[in-house]
């Protein structure tokens, strides 16, 4: 099993702050905009560095939407950043009729996404973003899964022509990929290769089902953990390439069960193969107040339960 190390802990939404700095530097064309969240959303360091490149829209999500549509409209690559509950169930309309049906290059930058957000509560936290940004025709959605991974993917967002969801966390969690590996929008990444099982993640559950691998390895059973950074467009071919091999597949995200990662996965496996398939997910219910460790062992999300189900199905 290919073995990773945690460097050290770090929030996904800071490698958010670290690739938009990056990605002001290399074009001159991006622009940020935020509703009054710049410090959550790790922008400030963009907005010191590019002061005539950042705008504070103050608590007004809707008009924030309808000038970053503006600014890609004049030639801009906008960036705009909020919590994900506020940036996508508040606005829905301005981004469907302002940026999805325009097609407008405008780049939605989600912090605070999924239970992890922890002490805030449910009217905080989203369960259902990405059932909201995938159900958007030509709507990039996308999870990373680290620190790295989120500056490689913000780079990439900047680079395509077009419009994109980027969802990101607040808590502090291992980093642990190749800071270097470049982001490939709507590729899929193996992490580790296995025979017996497929377990497919995206965010958090990334590490989660590493662990996970690695437990289940040493009692024999080979588990293919792949980092579905992309969910909308789908890396079909992968997907199908590992359960052709393994034969058996849990999905595994920090979402609800209608509309996320899961249903991404089992529409494309009852197309193409039909395949015996678990889900591990928030069900059908909003979140709670908790600290994210305690929120994500309540509601299963964690490598001790991946190895349960694993376990069962297994045997």
């Amino acid at each position: 099993m290919k073995k990773y190390t945690d460097t050290g802990k770090k929030d996904t939404r800071s490698g958010f702050g670290a690739g938009l700095l990056k990605a002001g530097q290399a074009d001159e064309r991006v622009v940020a905009l935020t509703a009054d969240l710049k410090g959550s959303l790790k922008m400030d360091a963009f907005a010191d560095a590019y002061p005539d490149r950042f705008i504070q829209c103050g608590i007004a999500e809707a008009n924030m939407i309808g000038a970053a549509a503006g600014l890609a409209i004049a030639g801009k690559i906008p960036f705009v950043g909020s919590f994900a509950e506020f940036v996508t169930g508040r606005v829905y309309d301005q981004i469907r009729q302002e940026v999805a049906y325009g097609c407008t290059n405008v780049k939605i930058a989600s912090s605070h996404a999924g239970i992890t957000l922890g002490e805030d509560g449910a009217t905080h936290q989203t369960m259902e973003d990405i059932a909201l940004m995938r159900a958007l025709p030509g709507m990039v959605v996308v999870n990373p899964c680290d620190y790295n991974q989120t500056v490689q993917a913000t780079l990439a967002a900047a680079r395509y022509d077009g419009p994109v969801y980027l969802r990101f966390g607040r808590p502090s969690v291992p980093n642990f990929t190749d800071p270097d590996q470049p982001f490939e929008i709507g590729k899929a990444y193996v992490m580790n290769e296995g025979k017996d099982f497929t377990v497919f993640c995206c965010g958090h559950l990334v590490w989660e089902a590493l662990q996970a691998a690695q437990t289940l390895e040493e009692e024999g059973i080979g588990v293919e953990v792949v980092n579905v950074a992309t969910i909308k467009p789908l890396d079909e071919e992968t997907v199908v390439a590992s359960v052709k091999k393994t034969g058996r597949a849990i999905v595994a995200e920090e979402h609800n069960m209608a509309g996320g990662l899961g249903e991404a996965i089992a529409g494309v496996l009852a197309r193409r193969l039909p395949t015996p398939l678990t889900f591990l997910n928030g069900e059908d219910r909003f979140g709670q107040t908790g600290t994210p460790a305690a929120l994500m062992e309540l509601y299963g999300l964690d490598a001790a339960n991946i190895v349960r189900k694993v376990r069962e199905i297994v045997k």
